[in-house]
């Protein structure tokens, strides 16, 4: 159990390392910004969907046929074939992935010392003398990170050496970066009392025959991939009408759509009150809602966050974008286990609790609309 989770520590070390920086890359590609910017990152949020699709598919199918060793094999010769694909290919980028002017000689030096704390974190677990408390650690993690991203952003504020206008456009990114908590922390519901809801209560039987509850994860990455390209054409035309939506107006409408969804599901929780079980529609329903919101938020966000940023600080503020989205995602955990699988009352209230969060956080940012125009300092 210790190594299945410091396999699990290795992997989110290479998810960061990873991610923030392939974000940067897309954003290099588009050095004028504008929508064509936040087109070019809804393409990369429906290819990253596109793998959401079927790497789950594959790897179920080889877990569930040869074993979980294979389940796990699979993935990681995928990332090597990724890997080579992406050094053979690298010349079309261009200098996008390229050091930034000024970036600091001595960043390797972080890079070895996090390289050697794991290797030292291996030893010692693969000699017993480490024990890996996953309960503990899960416990402390919302704390761990909310102190990490306030203190990241009070240093860009004060101690980074930016003008003025870069620092109005930090306090931008502080509202963007608690809307996307408050979004993920409803969102990832889809794993947690949304899918419990879709084994338990939810009448999947399609002619005589049960369709497994995690087929329904399927279907938010099949909107993605249908939806994104219309998203993306839709930000295209309304920037070359001069009515494009600034990110707080996109985040706000991200975080109302979500909300909606929860109105389906809280509706919903009502008919399994009276006892019966519910057509899969009303999931469905949430989902669509919910992949608007998301389609609305993530990718304009991943945009947003790189044009806002100090040229020097892109690669650290995608961080800071995707450890938004974890600390939404403990929050998430943290707001299912308020249901109680032996009092199903308790179902309804939680997705109106949900509900509000969205529709509260929504509006706050719809109102906050014109003074982030103003911030932003003609980002768009």
């Amino acid at each position: 159990t210790d190594v299945f989770f410091l396999g699990l520590l290795v992997i989110t070390i290479g998810v960061g390392l990873l991610k923030p920086n392939a974000s940067a890359m897309v954003a290099a590609l588009y050095p004028e910004g504008g929508s064509r910017r936040d087109a070019g990152f809804s393409v990369f949020y429906m290819g990253i969907n596109l793998g959401a699709l079927i790497g789950p598919l594959i790897v179920g199918w080889f877990a569930e046929r040869y074993g979980w060793r294979w389940g796990f094999a699979v993935p990681a010769l995928g990332m090597a074939v990724g890997l080579a694909q992406f050094v053979w290919t690298r010349h079309y980028l261009g200098n996008a992935g390229v050091a930034a002017a000024g970036e600091q000689p001595g960043a390797w030096k972080v890079v070895v010392a996090i390289a050697a704390a794991v290797a030292l974190a291996a030893a010692l677990v693969m000699a017993g003398v480490l024990k890996i408390d996953a309960v503990a650690m899960a416990a402390g993690a919302s704390w761990a990170m909310l102190v990490l991203g306030v203190g990241y952003f009070v240093y860009l504020l004060f101690f980074a050496g930016l003008t003025a206008v870069e620092r109005r456009r930090v306090l931008v990114m502080v509202a963007l970066v608690a809307a996307s908590v408050t979004f993920w922390a409803g969102y990832e519901q889809t794993g947690a009392s949304m899918n419990l809801f879709a084994d338990r209560y939810t009448d999947r039987h399609v002619f005589g025959w049960e369709m497994p509850a995690a087929w329904l994860q399927a279907v938010n990455p099949l909107f993605i991939i249908a939806f994104a390209p219309v998203f993306a054409a839709l930000w295209i035309a309304l920037g070359r009408r001069g009515r494009d939506l600034n990110a707080a107006a996109k985040f706000g409408a991200g975080l109302i759509l979500l909300g909606l969804g929860f109105i389906a599901m809280y509706f919903a929780s009502l008919r399994v009150l009276g006892g019966a079980q519910v057509l899969p529609t009303w999931l469905i329903l949430a989902y669509l809602l919910h992949t608007f919101g998301e389609l609305s938020l993530s990718p304009v966000g991943l945009s947003y966050m790189t044009k806002l940023a100090p040229p020097r600080f892109v690669g650290q503020v995608m961080g800071m974008w995707f450890l938004s989205m974890a600390l939404g995602s403990n929050l998430a955990g943290q707001l299912s286990g308020q249901y109680d699988a032996g009092h199903l009352e308790s179902l309804p209230g939680l997705f109106l609790k949900i509900f509000w969060y969205g529709a509260i956080g929504g509006l706050v940012m719809l109102i906050l609309t014109p003074f982030a125009r103003r911030m932003m300092a003609g980002v768009r």
